[in-house]
């Protein structure tokens, strides 16, 4: 049998019909449709358009005088063609996102080489990073007959991949529900947020494919957290040497290989975040920096906020004799610059 293509028209009213039978569970008329919808057609285009489906057996007539319901074949073709939309929406997203990640990388290292060539101290500049993730969206798509991919979307539109091995082949309506499931209860909750309780509802509702959406939550969990993920930026580490206090050959090395591991300049970036207050700039003064390597610098630090959570850190670090009114006046300019980059979209890199 010769497969019809549908028409654009023909696709949008069968859209409406099943959607308009899923919420009210009763035959959809033309009538209905041409009150209830955007279609802006009349009810005897409409009419036509779907005695054209029912003859080729996507709606039909559960009795006289009745309107249509969705056939199998039907609710198959809407379920392919919401998991064809899905899945472009999120291929258009993901290279949304790998665009403007490049272009924020190549911002964030020419911000710490300008930082460090201004002031002539050393510099970091930490990518944003989301420290009250929530989840936006999960897609669940399989891979082949024992594995699924996990496409979990989080504030600030973070996009990560999870494989996760399910043993069976799952089929588009159970991937359907399951996606349902998940996005109608997780959609802006936290990884905090997601208690016991929740999971053992969520379980439930699974039913046999509960072990499923165990994996799913692990895998949330796994990559919800931001550490890992932060990158930092530095430049005019071996600005040091220009200052003889900092010199000194054990002092300059300890510097040194805290810009080079940047696993301590980590730390001063999560000290930096993790604090409510830290919202303008702040002077750490030898022993009060949390980098001990660096007690005998200044460190100054100021956040910068790219907005839906997304934040980062920048660092400028010198002897305890700096202008730290140039260098405050330096980090606010560029505070202010790196605030700006979400709401300009990086057009003036």
């Amino acid at each position: 049998m010769a497969v019809v293509e549908l028409s654009e028209r023909k696709h949008t009213i069968l859209r409406a019909i099943i959607q308009n039978y899923l919420e009210t569970g009763e035959p959809v008329g033309s009538r209905t449709l041409s009150k209830s919808t955007d279609l802006k057609l009349s009810s005897a285009t409409i009419r036509n358009e779907m005695a054209d489906l029912e003859d080729l057996g996507y709606i039909f007539q559960p009795h006289t005088s009745a309107g249509r319901i969705p056939s199998d074949k039907g609710y198959r073709l809407y379920v392919d063609m919401l998991m064809r939309d899905k899945e472009q929406e999120l291929e258009e997203l993901k290279s949304v996102m790998l665009e403007k990640t490049d272009r924020v990388e190549k911002v964030l290292k020419q911000a710490a080489k300008v930082l460090a060539a201004n002031t002539n101290y050393a510099t970091l500049v930490s990518s944003p990073v989301n420290r009250r993730n929530t989840l936006k969206f999960i897609q669940l798509s399989q891979v082949d007959a024992r594995q699924i991919v996990a496409v979990i979307v989080m504030s600030g539109n973070v996009i990560k991949n999870k494989i996760i091995n399910v043993g069976e082949m799952l089929g588009n309506e159970t991937l359907l529900k399951l996606n349902m499931l998940l996005n109608t209860t997780l959609n802006g909750m936290s990884i905090e947020e997601i208690n016991l309780g929740l999971i053992a509802r969520l379980k439930e509702q699974a039913g046999i494919h509960s072990n499923v959406i165990s994996n799913v939550l692990d895998a949330v969990a796994d990559i919800i957290h931001v550490e890992d993920d932060m990158e930092i930026y530095t430049s005019g580490a071996t600005n040091i040497f220009k200052y003889p206090e900092l010199s000194d050959k054990q002092n300059a090395q300890e510097i040194l290989n805290a810009f080079e591991e940047k696993q301590q300049l980590a730390e001063l970036v999560t000290e930096t975040l993790s604090s409510e207050e830290n919202h303008g700039i702040q002077v750490y003064i030898g022993d009060e920096a949390p980098v001990k390597t660096m007690r005998d610098c200044s460190v100054v630090t100021a956040t910068y906020d790219l907005g839906d959570g997304m934040k980062g850190t920048i660092g400028i670090i010198g002897p305890k004799r700096m202008d730290y009114e140039h260098v405050m006046k330096t980090l606010t300019t560029l505070q202010s610059k790196l605030d700006a980059i979400n709401k300009k979209d990086l057009d003036e890199d």
